[in-house]
Formats: C-alpha cells, sequence, structure tokens
C-alpha cells in the first residue's frame, strides 16, 4: 500500500484580530461570584481563553472569534447573566456568494488547520442555489472501517493533469513495449490560482508558491510575475502564457513542467511552439467558462492538450452572458459532452471561479471534473476581508502588502489540510477510496432539482421559473 499522503498544518495565529460572529453581553453586576467556577472557564472550545480580540483591551462587550455557537456558556451559567449577541461588524463582511461565515470558517481553518466545527449545526436553508442545491451520498459512513483521516483505511486523493495512453504493447516476455509515457500527478485534487484581484506583493505570491511546493500541488500564475525569488519553487509553478508571449518566456518553460497557454485563434501554431521550446512540456489551455467551452473542449480533446483550466466568475457563474447558469451546471454539461463523443478520457478538466468551500471540491468531482483551481480562498486564509478597498486604490485594512513568507505559507498550507480533511470524510462516507474514480459519479449525489421534480411534479406539476437569482 502507497504510504498514506497527510499535509502537516501548523497553528499559525491571526496577525490582526479577527472579525467573530458572537460577542458577550454580561451583567456582571448580578454575578454573585458563587459559582466559583465561571462557564468562561468551561467552554470545551477554550473560546474565552484563546479570545484574539481580547488579546489587548479587555473591553466589553467581549467579541469571540472561534465561538461554535453551543451556547453551553449561556445555558450553564448559574445567575443567568450572560448571553450572546450577534457582532455588528460581522454583518458587513463579504457578500451574497462570499458569505461571513464563510469568511469566518476559512480564517479559523486558516489558523488551525482543523476541519471547521458548529456546535449549533447547520441553521441555512435546506437548499439553495449553485453547489447547495447538491448533497452527498453518505451511506457508506455507518461503516466504522470508513475512516481516511486516521488511517483506518487508504484512500487516495491523487489526480493526474496528463495525458493518458491510449493503447499498451506488451513483448512476447510481458515487458511493456511501449515508451513509457511521462506522468504529471499531484497529491490532491486542488490546484492554486493567482487570484484576479487584491495585494498581490511579491511577499504574497511567493507564500502561495511555497504553499504549492509543500503540498506538492501547483501555482498557475502570470509568466510576467515570475522572478528569480520564485526559482525554488519553480517545479510547482505553471506560467500562464499567451500565443503573443511565450516566445519571450522561452527560459522559463525550458524549466518548467506544465504551462497554461489562453485559448484563441492561432492556437495549434502556439501548440507547436511550445512543444519546441520543451518537448516534455505538458500543455493546458486557459478558457473561459461560456456557452461555447464544451464545444471547445471537444476540439482540444483530439490535440496534444494534457489539461483544459475553465474560469467561470468569482461567484461561480457561466461568463459572457445576461443569466449565466452555475458552476455546477457548467461542469456537468462539458463532461457529459466529452463522455458523448467517447473523448473524455483523452482529456483532464480543472475549473475555477467560485471555489469557497471544501465541500464544493467534492460537489466538482462528482459533476465531472478532475480538479478545482482556487484563488479568492488564499487571500482569505492571509486574513483578506474581500472589501475590495485594494480595487479603489485604497489601503488594506490587514496589510497584506506587509505579509511574512512563512507565516502567509503556513496559512494557506492549513487551508489546504483543513480541505484535504474533509475531502477524505466525504470520499470515506461516500464508500470512495481513490479521487480519479469520483469523477463524473453522479450515482453518489441527489440534486433537488431532481428529487423535487420526481416527488413533487406528478402531484404539483412543473415548478414555475420566477426569475429570482
Amino acid at each position: 500500500m502507497p504510504k498514506k499522503y497527510s499535509i502537516h498544518a501548523h497553528k499559525t495565529d491571526p496577525r490582526f484580530p479577527p472579525i467573530g460572529k458572537y460577542a458577550t453581553v454580561e451583567f456582571r453586576e448580578d454575578c454573585a461570584g458563587s459559582c466559583r467556577q465561571c462557564v468562561k472557564k468551561r467552554c470545551v472550545f477554550h473560546i474565552f481563553r484563546d479570545n484574539f480580540t481580547h488579546w489587548s483591551t479587555m473591553s466589553e462587550p467581549e467579541y469571540l472569534y472561534t465561538c461554535k455557537s453551543c451556547y453551553r456558556c449561556v445555558e450553564e451559567c448559574t445567575k443567568g447573566i450572560f448571553s450572546l449577541a450577534i457582532n455588528p461588524e460581522y454583518r458587513t463582511l463579504g457578500d451574497d456568494y462570499w458569505k461571513a461565515g464563510i469568511i469566518n470558517s476559512t480564517w479559523a481553518q486558516a489558523h488551525t488547520g482543523s476541519i471547521p466545527v458548529s456546535g449549533a449545526g447547520y441553521r441555512g436553508p435546506f437548499a439553495a442555489e449553485g453547489f447547495d442545491s447538491i448533497w452527498t451520498d453518505m451511506s457508506e459512513i455507518v461503516r466504522p472501517t470508513r475512516d481516511g483521516i486516521h488511517g483506518r483505511e487508504y484512500i487516495n486523493t491523487m489526480v493526474e493533469l496528463s495525458k493518458r495512453p491510449m493503447r499498451l504493447r506488451f513483448n512476447p516476455d510481458g515487458t511493456l513495449a511501449s515508451e513509457e509515457a511521462p506522468v504529471l500527478e499531484i497529491p490532491l485534487p486542488v490546484v492554486l490560482q493567482q487570484p484576479a484581484f487584491g495585494v498581490l506583493s511579491k511577499t504574497v505570491l511567493l507564500a502561495m508558491a511555497a504553499a504549492a511546493s509543500s503540498v506538492g500541488t501547483l501555482l498557475f500564475i502570470k509568466a510576467e510575475e515570475y522572478t528569480p525569488f520564485f526559482s525554488p519553487y519553480a517545479a510547482h509553478l505553471v506560467p500562464c502564457v499567451t500565443k503573443d508571449t511565450y516566445a519571450r518566456y522561452a527560459d522559463l518553460i525550458k524549466g518548467s513542467r506544465m504551462v497554461e497557454i489562453a485559448y484563441g485563434p492561432g492556437l495549434d501554431e502556439a501548440l507547436s511552439g511550445l512543444k519546441a521550446i520543451n518537448p516534455d512540456l505538458f500543455i493546458a489551455v486557459g478558457l473561459p467558462l461560456d456557452s461555447a467551452a464544451a464545444g471547445r473542449a471537444g476540439e482540444l480533446a483530439r490535440t496534444c492538450v494534457d489539461t483544459l483550466h475553465l474560469t467561470g466568475s468569482d461567484y461561480g457563474r457561466e461568463v459572457g452572458t445576461d443569466n449565466p447558469r452555475h458552476l455546477k451546471d457548467m461542469i456537468r454539461d462539458v463532461h457529459l459532452a466529452l463522455v458523448g463523443n467517447r473523448i473524455r478520457h483523452r482529456i483532464n478538466l480543472v475549473f475555477s471561479g467560485g471555489i469557497a468551500l471544501a465541500e464544493h471540491v467534492a460537489k466538482s468531482l462528482i459533476c465531472g471534473a478532475d480538479a478545482v483551481g482556487i484563488d479568492l480562498p488564499l487571500l482569505i486564509a492571509l486574513e483578506c476581508r474581500l472589501c475590495k478597498r485594494c480595487t479603489q486604490g485604497k489601503r488594506c485594512p490587514v496589510k497584506l502588502e506587509a505579509v511574512e513568507l512563512d507565516w502567509g505559507k503556513n496559512r494557506i498550507v492549513n487551508l489546504l489540510a483543513a480541505w484535504h480533511n474533509q475531502l477524505l470524510e466525504v470520499m470515506g462516507a461516500c464508500g470512495i477510496r481513490e479521487a480519479r474514480r469520483m469523477r463524473g459519479e453522479l450515482g453518489r449525489s441527489m440534486w433537488f432539482d431532481d428529487l423535487e421534480r420526481d416527488s413533487f411534479g406528478p402531484v404539483f406539476g412543473k415548478r414555475k421559473v420566477t426569475g429570482i437569482g
């Protein structure tokens, strides 16, 4: 059995007091002090002991960053003087897609490297749009051996981003006669991607590159951002070029395992030029996730291209249309179009845009992706609040430009460790032991639209589209 792959997390404290969801409300004049053991000291999660906001101010109310909302402190206060309230600043975080809860849980995962826990359970809607309308089939969770995190079974999360040989030839003695094709593998189905906006200082990008190198994955980065400082991480960098610029980065391409070239006219000539520079080069083509994506994927699958990198909007939607479809539907359409043409095995698909949670990784694979790319979660791991002040020329409230390399690398590695463990949880509960077998495994998922149609359609008819969303 191969050695178990794991990502080692190291607790990395935040530089600035994080914005927590809850704040305390106390009526201390009614505290008798007779209980001798305040409920704050009995918190099983040590929220009050480790409260980062309270480090220096000791002010009231006390804002709780990692509170699990179990309400044990409220229930067990002998005088009933203790309660929790929503932090007003928490309500200002994020937007309708990158919600405050996503930002807060990403901070916590980047801090500890642990899977987030909520003591009060899930309080959201039963079903929503996008990935929130898919449930994974956890029927195998009842088996006691289904535990990939603690090692009671081996679950392989490795995926390939290189082409697969169509056939093998063998000698009469059983030895392989075909030339062994080079293979590009990454140990988890997640690649990193340079964000389209944000405070992308040299240190921030180096932290992303160092994190990619540490966990063994890849960072897709604009070729013009490459400097000699990135040389230690060259094996894990994928320079992004165009047909007009790739020639000037010939030296960089010679030392790279993979390069991404933007889709456009004259691509065939550029592909030949890339292979001339580096015959062993793995090639990815970056293209927008629009209505033509499935057709273009079919064309490119018949070329020398190894991987297609399809990018949607930051909000997990199709681009180039006034009525964008959700990322999950676009992944499924591209995947099934290739399956229908019997060429799915010829190309690898990486999807980016709107991947915000660990569950989005598993659900993307189920929809048909080989891997996903993440960008904004990398910034959030570095304490970014997605306030977008940087796009307006204003100063970053958490001084991302002053991030230290080791601190930034550890925060991103911790986030990937938490996501990896959550992927293992889902795969184990679904009875899937290899990430490559999870690709397109729709039978391990339940879709709200399908369930609603099959269950209520015969009674109430077809749902009317209201145009909301």
